[in-house]
Protein backbone atom coordinates (compact mmCIF):
# COMPACT_ATOMS: atom_id res chain seq x y z
CA UNK A 1 0.00 0.00 0.00
CA UNK A 2 1.27 3.42 -0.93
CA UNK A 3 2.38 6.80 0.97
CA UNK A 4 0.50 10.07 0.32
CA UNK A 5 1.83 11.23 -3.52
CA UNK A 6 -0.18 14.30 -2.69
CA UNK A 7 -3.31 13.49 -4.33
CA UNK A 8 -6.48 13.19 -2.31
CA UNK A 9 -6.47 10.56 0.48
CA UNK A 10 -4.01 8.06 -0.18
CA UNK A 11 -5.54 5.39 1.04
CA UNK A 12 -9.33 4.94 0.43
CA UNK A 13 -11.12 2.63 2.94
CA UNK A 14 -14.65 2.51 3.79
CA UNK A 15 -17.05 -0.20 5.49
CA UNK A 16 -20.83 -0.71 5.79
CA UNK A 17 -23.54 -3.79 6.41
CA UNK A 18 -26.19 -3.66 8.34
CA UNK A 19 -25.97 -1.33 11.03
CA UNK A 20 -26.51 1.70 9.17
CA UNK A 21 -23.39 3.58 9.27
CA UNK A 22 -20.45 3.71 6.69
CA UNK A 23 -17.12 3.58 8.13
CA UNK A 24 -13.72 5.05 7.08
CA UNK A 25 -10.74 3.80 7.91
CA UNK A 26 -7.16 4.79 8.28
CA UNK A 27 -6.14 1.46 6.16
CA UNK A 28 -2.25 1.62 7.77
CA UNK A 29 -3.93 2.01 11.55
CA UNK A 30 -6.97 0.61 11.73
CA UNK A 31 -8.53 3.87 13.50
CA UNK A 32 -11.76 4.81 11.90
CA UNK A 33 -11.54 7.97 11.06
CA UNK A 34 -15.23 9.35 10.27
CA UNK A 35 -19.04 7.52 10.74
CA UNK A 36 -21.13 8.47 8.34
CA UNK A 37 -24.54 8.04 8.64
CA UNK A 38 -26.63 5.48 6.40
CA UNK A 39 -30.12 5.20 8.29
CA UNK A 40 -33.07 4.09 5.48
CA UNK A 41 -31.15 0.86 5.02
CA UNK A 42 -28.77 -1.77 4.84
CA UNK A 43 -25.95 -0.85 2.32
CA UNK A 44 -25.42 -3.62 -0.37
CA UNK A 45 -22.22 -2.53 -2.39
CA UNK A 46 -20.21 0.47 -2.34
CA UNK A 47 -17.51 1.78 -4.86
CA UNK A 48 -16.11 4.90 -4.71
CA UNK A 49 -15.78 7.26 -7.83
CA UNK A 50 -12.50 7.51 -10.53
CA UNK A 51 -11.65 11.02 -9.00
CA UNK A 52 -11.60 9.56 -5.39
CA UNK A 53 -13.83 12.33 -4.51
CA UNK A 54 -17.61 10.26 -3.50
CA UNK A 55 -18.46 7.00 -2.44
CA UNK A 56 -21.21 5.61 -3.80
CA UNK A 57 -23.61 3.46 -1.37
CA UNK A 58 -26.18 1.22 -2.63
CA UNK A 59 -29.03 -0.01 -0.41
CA UNK A 60 -32.74 -0.57 -0.64
CA UNK A 61 -34.54 1.87 -3.39
CA UNK A 62 -31.80 3.74 -3.42
CA UNK A 63 -28.10 5.30 -4.20
CA UNK A 64 -26.32 7.79 -1.98
CA UNK A 65 -23.45 9.50 -2.70
CA UNK A 66 -20.98 10.55 0.17
CA UNK A 67 -17.60 12.84 -0.38
CA UNK A 68 -14.75 11.27 0.42
CA UNK A 69 -12.74 14.58 1.57
CA UNK A 70 -15.01 15.65 3.74
CA UNK A 71 -16.46 15.67 7.31
CA UNK A 72 -19.91 15.69 6.89
CA UNK A 73 -21.99 12.86 7.61
CA UNK A 74 -24.55 13.21 4.90
CA UNK A 75 -25.00 12.55 1.53
CA UNK A 76 -23.90 14.78 -0.67
CA UNK A 77 -26.63 12.90 -3.79
CA UNK A 78 -29.27 10.91 -3.33
CA UNK A 79 -31.39 8.88 -5.32
CA UNK A 80 -34.77 7.25 -4.65
CA UNK A 81 -36.06 6.17 -7.37
CA UNK A 82 -35.89 2.43 -7.51
CA UNK A 83 -37.76 0.00 -6.58
CA UNK A 84 -36.03 -3.28 -4.16
CA UNK A 85 -32.66 -3.33 -3.54
CA UNK A 86 -29.59 -1.95 -5.42
CA UNK A 87 -27.48 -4.84 -5.30
CA UNK A 88 -24.25 -3.62 -7.68
CA UNK A 89 -22.61 -0.15 -8.18
CA UNK A 90 -19.50 0.53 -10.59
CA UNK A 91 -18.22 3.34 -12.67
CA UNK A 92 -16.83 4.11 -16.01
CA UNK A 93 -13.39 4.71 -15.62
CA UNK A 94 -13.40 8.53 -16.92
CA UNK A 95 -15.96 9.25 -14.54
CA UNK A 96 -18.96 9.70 -16.84
CA UNK A 97 -21.03 7.42 -16.04
CA UNK A 98 -22.19 4.96 -13.14
CA UNK A 99 -23.52 1.43 -13.46
CA UNK A 100 -25.94 -0.41 -11.03
CA UNK A 101 -28.01 -3.71 -11.11
CA UNK A 102 -30.85 -4.33 -8.57
CA UNK A 103 -33.35 -6.72 -7.84
CA UNK A 104 -35.83 -4.74 -10.38
CA UNK A 105 -34.35 -7.32 -12.83
CA UNK A 106 -32.40 -4.37 -14.44
CA UNK A 107 -28.88 -3.02 -14.67
CA UNK A 108 -29.00 0.69 -15.30
CA UNK A 109 -26.67 3.26 -16.48
CA UNK A 110 -26.51 6.78 -15.03
CA UNK A 111 -25.31 9.93 -16.19
CA UNK A 112 -22.92 11.72 -13.93
CA UNK A 113 -22.30 15.05 -15.28
CA UNK A 114 -24.91 16.57 -13.32
CA UNK A 115 -25.64 16.32 -9.70
CA UNK A 116 -29.22 14.84 -9.93
CA UNK A 117 -28.96 11.53 -11.27
CA UNK A 118 -30.54 10.76 -14.69
CA UNK A 119 -31.00 6.86 -15.55
CA UNK A 120 -30.05 6.97 -19.45
CA UNK A 121 -30.52 3.17 -20.22
CA UNK A 122 -31.83 0.35 -18.98
CA UNK A 123 -31.03 -3.02 -19.73
CA UNK A 124 -33.85 -5.38 -18.66
CA UNK A 125 -33.66 -9.35 -17.86
CA UNK A 126 -35.97 -11.67 -16.27
CA UNK A 127 -34.24 -12.17 -13.19
CA UNK A 128 -33.01 -10.46 -9.83
CA UNK A 129 -29.51 -8.77 -10.78
CA UNK A 130 -27.07 -10.02 -7.89
CA UNK A 131 -23.66 -8.36 -9.77
CA UNK A 132 -22.54 -6.13 -12.64
CA UNK A 133 -18.68 -6.37 -14.06
CA UNK A 134 -17.27 -3.44 -16.47
CA UNK A 135 -15.21 -5.18 -18.82
CA UNK A 136 -11.51 -3.29 -19.13
CA UNK A 137 -12.74 -1.79 -22.64
CA UNK A 138 -15.51 0.11 -21.04
CA UNK A 139 -17.97 -0.77 -23.51
CA UNK A 140 -19.54 -3.93 -22.74
CA UNK A 141 -21.20 -4.77 -18.80
CA UNK A 142 -21.52 -8.58 -17.74
CA UNK A 143 -24.67 -8.82 -15.60
CA UNK A 144 -25.18 -12.07 -13.32
CA UNK A 145 -28.71 -12.68 -12.47
CA UNK A 146 -30.80 -15.21 -9.53
CA UNK A 147 -32.11 -17.47 -12.78
CA UNK A 148 -28.28 -18.41 -12.91
CA UNK A 149 -27.51 -16.19 -16.25
CA UNK A 150 -24.64 -14.06 -17.43
CA UNK A 151 -25.55 -11.32 -19.95
CA UNK A 152 -23.22 -9.64 -21.86
CA UNK A 153 -24.66 -6.43 -22.95
CA UNK A 154 -22.84 -4.19 -25.15
CA UNK A 155 -23.18 -0.59 -24.72
CA UNK A 156 -21.65 0.53 -28.38
CA UNK A 157 -24.20 -1.99 -30.19
CA UNK A 158 -26.60 -2.89 -27.60
CA UNK A 159 -26.27 -6.16 -28.54
CA UNK A 160 -26.83 -8.75 -25.88
CA UNK A 161 -25.43 -12.54 -25.23
CA UNK A 162 -26.63 -14.80 -22.66
CA UNK A 163 -24.96 -17.81 -21.10
CA UNK A 164 -26.09 -20.13 -18.18
CA UNK A 165 -23.26 -22.09 -16.97
CA UNK A 166 -25.67 -23.60 -14.19
CA UNK A 167 -29.58 -23.09 -14.25
CA UNK A 168 -29.95 -24.79 -11.36
CA UNK A 169 -27.84 -22.19 -9.54
CA UNK A 170 -27.80 -17.97 -8.38
CA UNK A 171 -24.59 -16.26 -10.25
CA UNK A 172 -23.89 -14.00 -7.19
CA UNK A 173 -20.80 -12.45 -7.85
CA UNK A 174 -18.74 -12.11 -12.19
CA UNK A 175 -15.00 -10.33 -12.20
CA UNK A 176 -12.19 -9.68 -14.96
CA UNK A 177 -9.29 -9.18 -14.84
CA UNK A 178 -7.46 -5.81 -16.13
CA UNK A 179 -5.90 -7.63 -18.82
CA UNK A 180 -8.97 -8.52 -20.07
CA UNK A 181 -7.51 -12.44 -20.35
CA UNK A 182 -9.96 -13.92 -18.17
CA UNK A 183 -13.36 -13.86 -16.59
CA UNK A 184 -14.91 -15.29 -13.48
CA UNK A 185 -18.21 -15.98 -12.19
CA UNK A 186 -18.87 -17.34 -8.60
CA UNK A 187 -22.36 -19.03 -7.43
CA UNK A 188 -24.79 -20.00 -4.47
CA UNK A 189 -23.00 -23.51 -4.76
CA UNK A 190 -19.85 -22.49 -4.39
CA UNK A 191 -18.37 -22.90 -7.76
CA UNK A 192 -16.65 -21.24 -9.76
CA UNK A 193 -16.48 -20.72 -13.42
CA UNK A 194 -13.56 -19.63 -15.57
CA UNK A 195 -13.54 -18.24 -19.21
CA UNK A 196 -10.60 -17.06 -21.51
CA UNK A 197 -11.59 -14.07 -23.28
CA UNK A 198 -11.22 -12.89 -27.16
CA UNK A 199 -12.41 -9.74 -29.18
CA UNK A 200 -13.82 -6.99 -27.29
CA UNK A 201 -11.69 -4.05 -28.77
CA UNK A 202 -13.20 -1.60 -31.05
CA UNK A 203 -16.36 -3.07 -31.94
CA UNK A 204 -16.00 -6.29 -32.08
CA UNK A 205 -17.77 -8.22 -28.64
CA UNK A 206 -15.84 -10.47 -26.42
CA UNK A 207 -15.97 -14.22 -26.67
CA UNK A 208 -15.73 -16.31 -24.10
CA UNK A 209 -14.07 -19.38 -24.07
CA UNK A 210 -14.78 -22.10 -21.19
CA UNK A 211 -11.19 -22.55 -19.32
CA UNK A 212 -12.30 -24.30 -15.96
CA UNK A 213 -14.43 -24.84 -13.46
CA UNK A 214 -13.15 -25.09 -9.98
CA UNK A 215 -15.13 -26.56 -6.70
CA UNK A 216 -13.90 -23.19 -4.74
CA UNK A 217 -16.12 -23.27 -1.64
CA UNK A 218 -18.67 -25.62 0.10
CA UNK A 219 -20.96 -23.26 0.77
CA UNK A 220 -22.51 -19.90 -1.52
CA UNK A 221 -19.74 -18.85 -3.10
CA UNK A 222 -20.18 -14.82 -2.15
CA UNK A 223 -17.87 -12.45 -4.62
CA UNK A 224 -14.85 -13.19 -6.69
CA UNK A 225 -12.38 -10.97 -7.33
CA UNK A 226 -8.97 -10.87 -9.69
CA UNK A 227 -5.88 -9.02 -8.20
CA UNK A 228 -4.87 -5.74 -9.94
CA UNK A 229 -1.57 -7.97 -12.11
CA UNK A 230 -3.88 -10.49 -12.86
CA UNK A 231 -2.13 -13.31 -11.15
CA UNK A 232 -4.37 -14.34 -8.33
CA UNK A 233 -8.34 -14.66 -8.21
CA UNK A 234 -10.15 -14.19 -4.87
CA UNK A 235 -13.22 -16.14 -4.16
CA UNK A 236 -15.01 -15.28 -0.63
CA UNK A 237 -17.79 -17.72 0.91
CA UNK A 238 -20.23 -18.68 3.62
CA UNK A 239 -17.69 -21.12 4.42
CA UNK A 240 -15.98 -18.53 6.35
CA UNK A 241 -13.29 -18.66 4.39
CA UNK A 242 -11.19 -16.74 0.93
CA UNK A 243 -9.47 -18.43 -1.30
CA UNK A 244 -6.92 -17.50 -3.20
CA UNK A 245 -6.23 -19.26 -6.88
CA UNK A 246 -2.97 -18.47 -9.16
CA UNK A 247 -4.17 -17.45 -13.05
CA UNK A 248 -1.34 -19.26 -14.21
CA UNK A 249 -3.34 -22.87 -13.72
CA UNK A 250 -5.65 -21.89 -11.48
CA UNK A 251 -4.79 -24.02 -8.49
CA UNK A 252 -5.23 -23.44 -5.26
CA UNK A 253 -2.33 -20.94 -3.72
CA UNK A 254 -3.57 -20.02 -0.08
CA UNK A 255 -7.00 -20.27 2.13
CA UNK A 256 -7.53 -16.88 4.21
CA UNK A 257 -9.36 -18.03 7.34
CA UNK A 258 -9.69 -16.96 11.01
CA UNK A 259 -11.38 -18.20 14.17
CA UNK A 260 -14.28 -15.49 14.49
CA UNK A 261 -14.50 -15.17 10.79
CA UNK A 262 -18.02 -15.62 9.29
CA UNK A 263 -19.63 -15.60 6.23
CA UNK A 264 -17.18 -13.33 3.80
CA UNK A 265 -19.38 -10.86 1.83
CA UNK A 266 -16.99 -8.73 -0.17
CA UNK A 267 -12.96 -8.58 -0.74
CA UNK A 268 -10.57 -5.90 -2.48
CA UNK A 269 -6.88 -6.26 -3.61
CA UNK A 270 -4.55 -3.35 -3.01
CA UNK A 271 -2.81 -1.72 -5.98
CA UNK A 272 0.18 -4.16 -5.50
CA UNK A 273 -1.85 -7.26 -5.35
CA UNK A 274 -0.04 -8.51 -2.09
CA UNK A 275 -2.62 -7.28 0.51
CA UNK A 276 -6.62 -8.10 0.35
CA UNK A 277 -9.56 -6.74 2.70
CA UNK A 278 -12.35 -8.60 3.75
CA UNK A 279 -15.90 -8.23 5.28
CA UNK A 280 -17.14 -10.33 6.92
CA UNK A 281 -20.61 -11.39 9.18
CA UNK A 282 -18.91 -11.06 12.41
CA UNK A 283 -18.83 -7.13 12.08
CA UNK A 284 -15.04 -7.16 11.50
CA UNK A 285 -13.42 -6.28 8.33
CA UNK A 286 -9.76 -7.49 7.57
CA UNK A 287 -6.49 -6.62 6.20
CA UNK A 288 -4.49 -9.85 4.85
CA UNK A 289 -1.14 -10.37 3.93
CA UNK A 290 -1.79 -12.94 0.81
CA UNK A 291 1.49 -14.76 0.75
CA UNK A 292 1.78 -15.25 4.54
CA UNK A 293 -2.46 -16.05 4.62
CA UNK A 294 -2.38 -13.97 7.98
CA UNK A 295 -4.31 -11.08 9.16
CA UNK A 296 -2.65 -7.79 9.29
CA UNK A 297 -4.67 -5.03 10.31
CA UNK A 298 -8.33 -5.66 11.67
CA UNK A 299 -11.27 -3.09 11.58
CA UNK A 300 -13.26 -3.37 14.23
CA UNK A 301 -16.30 -0.81 15.07
CA UNK A 302 -19.54 -2.31 13.42
CA UNK A 303 -22.36 -3.17 15.11
CA UNK A 304 -23.84 -5.96 12.87
CA UNK A 305 -22.79 -7.60 9.53
CA UNK A 306 -20.08 -6.20 7.24
CA UNK A 307 -21.17 -7.09 3.93
CA UNK A 308 -19.71 -4.25 1.90
CA UNK A 309 -16.60 -2.47 1.05
CA UNK A 310 -14.64 -0.27 -1.10
CA UNK A 311 -11.01 0.30 -1.19
CA UNK A 312 -8.43 2.55 -3.18
CA UNK A 313 -4.93 2.32 -2.08
CA UNK A 314 -2.88 4.19 -5.34
CA UNK A 315 -3.65 6.14 -7.79
CA UNK A 316 -4.14 4.24 -11.11
CA UNK A 317 -3.33 5.99 -14.10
Amino acid sequence: MTANNGQSEPVILATAGYDHTIRFWQAHSGICCRTAQHPDSQVNAMEITPDRQLLAAAGYQHIRMYDINSSHANPVVNYDGVSKNVTAVGFHEDGKWMFTGGEDASARIWDLRSRNLQCQRVFQVNAAVNCVCLHPNQGELIVGDQSGAIHMWDLRTDHNEQLIPDESASVLSISIDREATYMAAVNNKGKCYVWSLSGGTNQDPTVLHPKTKIDAHKKYSLKCQFSPDSCLLATASGDQTVKIWQTADFSLKSTLKDPTQRWVWDCAFSEDSQYLVTASSDSIARLWNVDEAEVVREYKGHQKAVVALAFRDAQVN
